[in-house]
């Protein structure tokens, strides 16, 4: 092909991506931008630091607290339980179909979220919960006298859980099937045991991949306001849940507050997807 072939293609080439630039403006800059106007401005439309001050208030700060604690504990139990599967999955001697069926069920249930999530894990473990009633009349063991309750932090952390596993499952995936055979056959060869191969080989490739993993899945639950909506309602103070009160509610109702806690999260999610990136790029230098 000419050089003046190749130049007069160039053009067709960028308008290809123009859709996902348009997309992206409309829907991410912009609304950027306009929460970082609304959060610098008062009822009156003047310039003010007061809605980013609120921001340091008890309230907020345990509000982001308890949001970051829920996203850790999701993120952490999440990559290690989607970890651990994809490994016998992938690397362990299960029959060829099972791979696909797990994975087909990980895309779908890793888009499923909100208020049908909510409302399965009521269903189940909920006080009446079908889950609930069978360890209860069967098995003799109360799960609520034994202090467990759905609509608490760790009640909201195993709901993320359902999402959070197939989502680590189908990240990690690529990974784990990087890792060539012939670092392993030479591991042996060299008398390495199996655990000497993950230990010395196997999980240090892995390690940029998780630790990117791990900061996508605390982005992916700190973002979540639907499911936690729908299952806590008021009675756990998360910065989605307060963010939805002041921006919606009536009593609550503080527009450029909720913008300066919109902002809030943009900096905390932006920041876990930067590392994200960061270790992703790192470890894709393993997989080529």
């Amino acid at each position: 092909m000419s050089a003046s072939n190749a130049k007069r293609r160039i053009p067709w080439d960028s308008l290809a991506v123009f859709p996902f630039v348009l997309f992206a403006v409309m829907f991410l800059f912009l609304p950027t931008l306009s929460l970082l106007g609304a959060a610098f401005t008062d009822g009156a439309g003047n310039f003010t630091y007061e809605n980013i001050a609120g921001l340091f208030t008890d309230q907020i700060m345990a509000a982001y607290w308890i949001s970051i604690r829920v996203s850790g504990a999701s993120a952490i139990l999440g990559a290690l339980i989607g970890l651990a599967i994809t490994l016998a999955i992938i690397r362990g001697k299960l029959p060829a179909g099972f791979r696909s069926a797990v994975m087909t069920f990980s895309g779908v249930a890793s888009n499923f979220a909100g208020v049908p999530l909510a409302f399965a894990f009521i269903a189940s473990i909920g006080r009446i919960g079908l889950v609930t009633i069978i360890l209860r009349d069967v098995f003799g063991f109360d799960l609520y006298r034994a202090g467990f309750s759905l609509f608490s932090f760790w009640g909201l952390t195993l709901t993320y859980l359902y999402f959070q596993i197939p989502l680590m499952m189908l990240t990690i995936a690529p990974a784990i099937d990087g890792l060539k055979k012939e670092w392993n056959e030479a591991a042996q060869t060299l008398g390495a045991s199996p655990w000497q191969f993950w230990r010395y080989v196997g999980l240090p490739i892995l390690w940029p991949s998780f630790l990117g993993t791990l900061s996508l899945l605390f982005a992916n639950a700190f973002g979540a306001i639907a499911t936690a909506w729908a299952l806590t309602g008021s009675n756990l103070n998360i910065v989605t849940v307060l963010l939805y009160n002041q921006i919606r509610g009536d009593a609550l109702q503080n527009p450029g507050l909720g913008a300066a806690l919109a902002v809030g999260m943009i900096l905390i999610t932006s920041f876990a997807n930067v590392i994200y990136l960061v270790v992703a790029a790192r470890a894709e230098r393993w997989m080529k």
